[in-house]
């Protein structure tokens, strides 16, 4: 029988989903406090969830590197583990973006220079095993691939207020960019090879992320002028969360896995940029769409957390597959 500490050894960075959508929670509440004030309490109790979540999650993947390093070596070289490891810069940036919101300026920062210089390393390093590769086959291909490319979208929203604007095109060109490159080989996958793992599916909600995390970003760039530019990456994003809500019945008939957090964080991002878009447009419809996908993101993560409690206490989590 494997122990608890043990039991680190097989911890997995998918984990970190759980802090972009917790975090992509309380950005949602920061965005409605602006015009409901009754939620500000609510927004800063989501953060500091969302950070002390953080922490320990940090530290029990830190003791992992430490005392279980060739599992974290080969979590590294896994064709498909491997994307979800920039999850963790990717929560660092969310969480800069969510202290700047509440003025803590300097934490905000740090965070961001942190999970900037992380991203980008962990970019080039996927960058260079997806070009010098011997192993990768069309059916390891998945939309969990977007997290460590696209995440470089993420970069610009904090990142305005903390570094050039010069940088912070360079990152949200190569996360822009290389969005289309990826859905590309990541639909064709889809549609012409075998079907992807049960446990995978749900990344599926992962194609709403970089098109409504990219509006977000792209207006931030541009001084919060809303275009016709801005309102494609818009749209896009809820005809990407419409074609998931459309095939919801296919999700539900699946066994509960980590991986379903990965529905969280495109949720929140589309409950932001409706907010967003809402204040920009002055359209009262954009409102509506962000309150019903807030109270959908709510119930989402309290039954997700309810099921990872469960999967922990049956000790079906950190298992070796």
């Amino acid at each position: 029988m494997i122990n608890g500490l043990q039991r680190i050894a097989y911890f997995p960075a998918s984990f970190f989903g759980m802090i972009m959508g917790v975090t992509g929670l309380s950005i949602a509440f920061l965005q409605l406090s602006k015009t409901a004030p009754i939620f500000t309490n609510v927004a800063i109790g989501n953060v500091i969830i969302a950070a002390v979540l953080m922490v320990v999650l940090l530290g029990v993947y830190l003791y992992k590197t430490i005392r279980f390093f060739p599992e974290v070596k080969a979590e590294m070289k896994h064709p498909v583990k491997m994307n979800f490891i920039p999850a963790i810069s990717i929560s660092l940036l969310l969480l800069s973006v969510a202290f700047y919101a509440l003025d803590l300026v300097q934490i905000s920062q740090r965070l961001w220079i942190i999970g900037a210089v992380m991203q980008i390393s962990l970019t080039y390093w996927v960058l260079h095993n997806w070009v010098h590769h011997d192993f990768f086959t069309p059916e390891h291909s998945s939309p969990a691939w977007f997290i460590p490319i696209v995440g470089n979208i993420v970069v610009p929203i904090a990142g305005v207020h903390h570094a050039p604007m010069e940088l912070n095109w360079f990152f949200f060109s190569i996360g822009l960019v290389f969005w289309l490159v990826v859905k590309s080989v990541v639909i064709n996958r889809i549609i012409f090879h075998a079907p992807m793992q049960a446990r995978l599916i749900p990344t599926l909600f992962i194609f709403i992320a970089p098109p409504a995390v990219g509006f977000i970003s792209y207006l931030a760039l541009n001084d919060n002028q809303l275009n016709q530019f801005a309102m494609v990456l818009y749209f896009f994003g809820i005809a990407m969360t419409l074609l998931m809500l459309v095939s919801l019945h296919k999700f539900a008939k699946l066994d509960f896995a980590l991986s379903w957090w990965a529905y969280t964080f495109p949720v929140a991002a589309m409950v932001i940029a409706s907010y967003i878009m809402a204040a920009h447009s002055g359209q009262i419809g954009f409102q509506y769409i962000a309150y019903f996908l807030h109270t959908l993101l709510m119930l989402l993560i309290v039954y997700l957390a309810y099921k990872t409690g469960q999967a922990v206490k049956n000790k079906q989590i950190c298992v070796d597959h």
